[in-house]
């Protein structure tokens, strides 16, 4: 890989005012990655605060109810906060801290992201500014309350749709505009080098456990191994430590909304094409004239219109396969787990168990299937009531 690139996906395409801060955050990068004393601080923060290493769950109801594999869950729903961002968001906010930053921005989607951030800054006394899409902090109201619980300034973003995306635009543009004393904390795979990269190796925390914890149990990797996608830092880093092992197949589950035939969908690797977005060559849901198409989900942290450009690359080499699920077959799957399991993934994690209960159908027993549960479904219960009609109180 050449210069934060991945084949020809990647880069840095971004204005010429903010190039000193990417080169910046490079260099101290490259110098934290091999810092024996940044690891340790973080694998500190990792295993002493965050709660890691996370569980790998065998799904016995599961399994035995599909009639097909073993499933394990990677619970990174047990995390601190409830999802696996805090991996990364802990590796960005020390990196910053060291770097003398006093202030931390970040966007966030389904909120996830953004609460981890806020933890984070709590923990290092750093200042915290959040953007959020408007459409975004009204349904995912509890993480709002959260983040300003945790000392962050939430910043509601009407511009657009409302969404992700949208908070993204904002967090940049704040970012060129106050530069010396702020990092800017990306919760996903995607963005101008070295954000793909850095997140990437953050996160990759989630597969090196993985592929140790399943050593263990069962002498050998996994058939398949199933993470929801929408910029995909859960899913690079449930991949990461099996790219190199071709007998592992490798699923991202991407938002398909109302079905990647209407309007209404999230699918980019499905409807998308190769173009620049958020400082990044990537696959992006795009129309005739190359302008960015309105995408939705019923998943916040899966409402975004690109994907990481590692995750292009592996489509293109046909390393990875991404496959779509719709709003219903999530929502289906949400219920499913927490009446087999006792568990209520969030509905970007449904995604993933989704597929693993159609992919099962098609696989032996003697087989295994590991799927990364990104995150847990407290925030979206108000959520898929609501979808199913149920009446809430509040």
């Amino acid at each position: 890989m050449s210069k934060g690139r991945f084949g020809e996906y990647g880069g840095q395409f971004v204005a010429e005012t903010l190039m000193p801060s990417v080169i910046e955050l490079e260099a101290a990068y490259n110098k934290c990655k091999n810092d024996p004393e940044f690891q340790s601080e973080l694998t500190d923060l990792l295993n002493n605060y965050a709660g890691r290493p996370s569980l790998l769950y065998y799904a016995k109801n599961m399994t035995e109810d599909l009639g097909g594999p073993k499933i394990y869950l990677k619970r990174e729903d047990l995390n601190h906060t409830g999802a696996h961002k805090i991996n990364n968001v802990l590796g960005q906010v020390l990196l910053a801290k060291k770097m003398g930053k006093t202030r931390i921005i970040a966007e966030t989607g389904a909120g996830q992201h953004g609460v981890a951030t806020a933890t984070a800054c709590a923990l290092l006394n750093l200042d915290c500014v959040v953007y959020m899409g408007k459409h975004d902090t009204e349904r995912q109201a509890l993480n709002v309350y959260r983040m300003k619980l945790l000392g962050a300034q939430v910043v509601a973003v009407d511009s657009g749709t409302g969404t992700l995306k949208d908070a993204v635009n904002e967090t940049m543009k704040e970012w060129s505009r106050r530069m010396a004393d702020t990092h800017y904390c990306i919760g996903s795979a995607m963005g101008p080098h070295p954000f793909p990269t850095m997140v990437r190796d953050f996160q990759s925390v989630i597969s090196r456990e993985m592929r140790q914890e399943i050593l263990e149990r069962e002498g050998r990797l996994p058939d398949a191994v199933l993470a929801c996608v929408g910029g995909g830092s859960n899913a690079i880093g449930s991949f990461a430590a099996f790219i190199d092992d071709p007998e592992v197949q490798l699923f991202g589950c991407e938002g398909a909304g109302h079905g990647v035939d209407s309007p209404d969908t999230a699918a980019t690797m499905q409807v998308g094409r190769t173009g620049v977005y958020h400082g990044m060559k990537t696959i992006i849901a795009q129309d005739s004239d190359g302008q960015v198409n309105p995408v939705y989900s019923i998943s916040a942290g899966l409402d975004y219109p690109g994907i990481g450009p590692e995750h292009a690359d592996l489509a293109a080499r046909k390393r990875a396969n991404y496959v779509p699920i719709t709003d219903e077959e999530a929502v289906q799957a949400f219920e499913y787990l927490s009446r087999v399991e006792g568990i209520i993934p969030a509905i970007e994690s449904a995604h993933a168990v989704a597929y693993a209960i159609k992919l099962a159908k098609t696989m032996r027993p003697d087989q295994i299937i590991c799927v990364t549960l990104s995150g847990r479904g407290d925030k979206d219960c108000a959520a898929i009531a609501r979808y199913r009609g149920e009446e809430i109180y509040d």
